[in-house]
């Protein structure tokens, strides 16, 4: 009888992977891990993993992270892993998934070559990534590593009626989302509205209008990433000034650098912020103004499809 897959995760993803080993047939594998005096870092792998399947649980949230991952990738297949399946529920360089001056560096394309050319398990490798800004970055990928795109829209619904109830409007910060936005509101029978935006100069835009009505009604405002927040604010007055009478906020990827949850708050336009924990930051900052939700039962039903 087979083991059941042998689960491995990079320290900054620690507490998604106990949660994760909790709800699903995984055994939990061991890592040892240290810093020399002069930086380098040692790993070791410590838990046997030869013939078994190994998922490895990790993100690209910072170099430093994304190469702990592919260490201990390529140390898993060295070992014997059967097959591998990468975890990883934020690839933090989704935004540079395109050159838009000469000699812009295209950070989404040289990082899925990298984690490309992690070797090939007997069973071959995957990695499963969680809403990708853009889904065309699975096509970076080559070779024997097989990428598969995993939605958190049935989550995101869960969290949004969470927010403000069952009748509200769906929104999102411009017409860039507003596909998404859309199919979800049909299936949630909402009305959905977006943003318009006129840019200003190189680097601003501003809100001019919305799409729909929302006077007299509730505003949950969608965005894949929230980082500093500052399309999201412009959205959440706009959607104010048009007579929204509350406006909170989802987000499947909470990234929140520096004071920029803070300043969401600050402004006085949302009653609360709601995200996943694709990102370990959305973690540590979750509270009475943030609602962090866990996306382990996404991954637990994404392994099953793949037959892990």
């Amino acid at each position: 009888m087979r083991q059941p897959p042998l689960l491995f995760a990079s320290q900054s993803y620690q507490q998604l992977a106990d949660r994760l080993a909790k709800e699903s047939d995984l055994d939990v594998g061991g890592i040892e891990a240290r810093q020399f005096p002069d930086g380098e870092k040692y790993r070791r792998i410590t838990t046997s993993c030869r013939g078994r399947d190994v998922v490895l649980l990790g993100g690209t949230i910072s170099d430093t992270d994304t190469l702990a991952l592919y260490d201990i990738a390529c140390a898993a297949v060295y070992y014997g892993a059967r097959r591998l399946s990468i975890l990883l529920p934020f690839f933090g360089y989704s935004t540079m998934e395109r050159a838009t001056r000469p000699g812009e560096v295209v950070t989404a394309k040289t990082r899925a070559r990298l984690l490309s050319s992690i070797p090939a398990a007997a069973m071959g490798n995957e990695i499963l990534m969680l809403d990708l800004h853009v889904e065309g970055i699975t096509h970076y990928f080559e070779g024997s590593m097989r990428p598969r795109h995993v939605s958190a829209r049935p989550l995101i619904a869960h969290i949004a009626r969470g927010l403000v109830g069952d009748d509200f409007v769906l929104a999102c910060t411009d017409a860039g989302r507003a596909k998404w936005v859309e199919a979800l509101a049909n299936e949630l029978d909402v009305s959905c509205a977006f943003a318009y935006k006129r840019r200003l100069n190189g680097s601003n835009t501003e809100v001019v209008g919305v799409s729909e009505r929302v006077a007299g009604k509730k505003v949950v405002i969608y965005d894949d990433m929230i980082r500093t927040g500052s399309s999201l604010i412009g959205a959440a007055q706009a959607y104010t000034n048009a007579g929204a009478t509350e406006v909170a906020a989802v987000t499947t990827h909470g990234v929140f650098p520096q004071d920029a949850l803070q300043s969401l708050q600050d402004t006085g336009l949302f009653s609360a912020v709601a995200c996943t924990d694709s990102h370990p930051r959305a973690t540590e900052l979750a509270g009475d103004f943030l609602q962090v939700h866990s996306i382990s039962s996404l991954l637990t039903n994404a392994l099953s499809e793949q037959g892990m």
